[in-house]
């Protein structure tokens, strides 16, 4: 058997790692040194005679010349022991060496102003960890933190009146990319659109089709739907045969195939009246005694919750609020036993924040509630704001902008940004077809390593093997691809809780950037050293694993050829 073939299949096992089963090294070492931190400071603290709290803090250097690991417990500790930091650090560290469990881990321990404890992890363990990727494969890299968590993650949700906006297009990426890291993370995802498709919008698309005074949409596209059902005398109705068509023409073309994104549920606002769940709604919230009249209206006491005002349910003339279908719709997510619901809303709705939190608490929901706010777009080229047509009015859609850039540009330049933080989407670097472009750049590293192992199967036969050695890997910058291949699962982990989703692309960014400089380094295929050239291939394979799982997770295409 070759060593391409053995390695693809996953059974090189170079070392062995009982100690760490199914979890990558350096996660692993964070936990036994956290661990020995801790009965460490404990053990300062019980001979002190001070009952005093420490949160141990581990973290990654940003730089690796201050190591894998670094603390600053002794700068936490110093005031409550009323020692110098520094002499502190020193102390931690002449008890760290002298355990028998750590020197088989560690390189070296360093003390640094003005009180950082700094971790040297021995290069073999770096190399094991690249071994146990290669021998477990992808199922390494996947937390299994969401077992048995049901998520429902509303995002995008246009209202069906006309193209959807850069705006729905940012919320619809950062969606989407959140369900493909939460999944790979074990949950189990729905996604689903929330149809606007029984309030005042449709009314307002039925009068802009109309072409009367209360119009307020324009646009090319409105210029088609008055053709096809302005004939409708009822405005309401049309407005509603319209919006069926924006949805059914316009929204979902956009969504499927522009912006390559599957909702499991395209769920209607209508169907919440029609099954009587906004009914149902008020009143479960009645019977949790949540509910008042005044001035003949109906309210919720969102006030209860740390809303800033009590929120209206139904109105004095009977007519129920939109919020009231807020509600159906929650008690709909909640009956369906959902555990954790994630909305994404556009920036001007990051009044509703408190009110819907308030509604879900009061009709009784138990689970995580996590509210995303995304914030404006601005499309701009050589420093100015552009506009790209008057097919959709005053905005700009997104199915142009992806016409524009294409999918994975536009996709990648929205996800590098929090959306959280306004953006300003540079349509000049977007439409720059070189690796000046950071999308061609990160597709480009992966072709490369398509490219190096093509021409490694070409000389198979000179490589056959049963044994790789990777204590060969050494040079600092296979240490320094390696340590880089190490972030990947840990990130995983950070964004299925923090849903910082924004830190794929940079990390895509990253490792392209080491991997380049290791290939500018490092001869990969090297007949004259044939051991070397396995050893190099397998770490290769490494980087083509986690750089294309990182792209499939921001839903970028990964290249074969460029």
């Amino acid at each position: 058997m070759d060593v391409l073939i053995q390695i693809k299949a996953g059974f090189v096992r170079l070392f062995s790692c009982p100690e760490a089963p199914f979890m990558p090294i350096m996660r692993y070492m964070k936990q036994i040194l956290t661990q020995k931190l801790e009965q460490l400071v404990g053990e300062l603290l019980t001979q002190s005679q001070i009952d005093f709290a420490v949160k141990i803090s581990l973290d990654k250097p940003k730089d690796p010349q201050f190591g894998a690991f670094t603390t600053n417990v002794a700068l936490v500790l110093a005031r409550p022991l009323g020692q110098s930091p520094l002499q502190i650090a020193e102390s931690i560290k002449t008890a760290l060496e002298a355990d028998d469990e750590l020197r088989a881990y560690l390189a070296k321990i360093e003390v640094a102003k003005p009180g950082y404890v700094n971790f040297y992890l021995q290069d073999s363990y770096y190399q094991k960890s690249l071994a146990q990727l290669q021998a477990q494969g992808v199922s390494m890299l996947r937390p299994k933190i969401g077992q048995g968590v049901k998520v429902n993650n509303e995002f995008i949700s246009g209202n069906p009146t006309g193209p959807l906006h850069l705006g729905n297009g940012r919320g619809g990426f950062f969606g989407d990319a959140l369900t493909r890291v939460l999944r790979f993370a074990n949950f189990t995802v729905t996604n689903e659109y929330y149809v606007n498709d029984a309030g005042e919008q449709v009314l307002k698309l039925g009068h802009s089709i109309k072409k009367n005074a209360e119009a307020v949409y324009g646009g090319e596209y409105i210029e088609e739907l008055h053709q096809k059902f302005a004939q409708i005398a009822d405005v309401k109705e049309a407005g509603r045969a319209a919006a069926q068509d924006v949805l059914q023409n316009i929204i979902q073309p956009t969504v499927e195939h522009k912006m390559h994104i599957h909702f499991d549920n395209w769920f209607s606002e209508q169907s919440l009246y029609d099954d009587g769940l906004v009914d149902a709604a008020l009143e479960v919230l009645a019977k949790n005694a949540k509910t008042f009249e005044e001035e003949g209206a109906l309210w919720l006491r969102t006030t209860d919750y740390g809303d800033d005002k009590d929120r209206v349910l139904v109105k004095s003339d009977g007519q129920k609020t939109y919020f009231a279908s807020d509600c159906g719709y929650l008690l709909s997510k909640i009956r369906r036993g959902f555990d954790v619901l994630v909305l994404t809303l556009g920036a001007d709705h990051h009044g509703y924040m408190k009110r819907l939190e308030a509604a879900a608490r009061a009709l009784g929901f138990t689970g995580t509630l996590r509210i995303n706010i995304v914030q404006l777009v601005r499309l701009v080229k050589d420093g100015k704001e552009v506009r790209m047509s008057k097919r959709a009015g005053n905005v700009v859609a997104i199915d142009e902008l992806i016409d524009a850039v294409g999918h994975d540009v536009a996709r990648f330049f929205f996800l590098m940004y929090s959306p959280n933080t306004h953006m300003n989407f540079d349509l000049g670097l977007a439409q720059e077809r070189s690796q000046k472009n950071p999308v061609f750049y990160v597709q480009y590293a992966y072709a490369r390593i398509c490219s190096i192992l093509a021409k490694a199967e070409s000389q198979k036969s000179k490589i056959e093997s049963q044994e790789i050695d990777l204590t060969l890997l050494t040079h600092e910058k296979e240490l320094a691809l390696m340590r880089e291949l190490e972030r990947f699962p840990e990130l995983i982990e950070e964004a299925s809780r923090s849903y910082a989703v924004h830190k794929f692309p940079h990390y895509a960014i990253s490792l392209a950037d080491t991997f380049h400089s290791f290939y500018d380094a490092c001869r990969v295929i090297d007949e004259e050293n044939i051991e070397l050239t396995k050893a190099r291939i397998m770490l290769v394979l490494a980087v083509k694993v986690v750089l294309g799982e990182t792209l499939s997770l921001i839903g970028v295409s990964a290249p074969e050829k460029m």
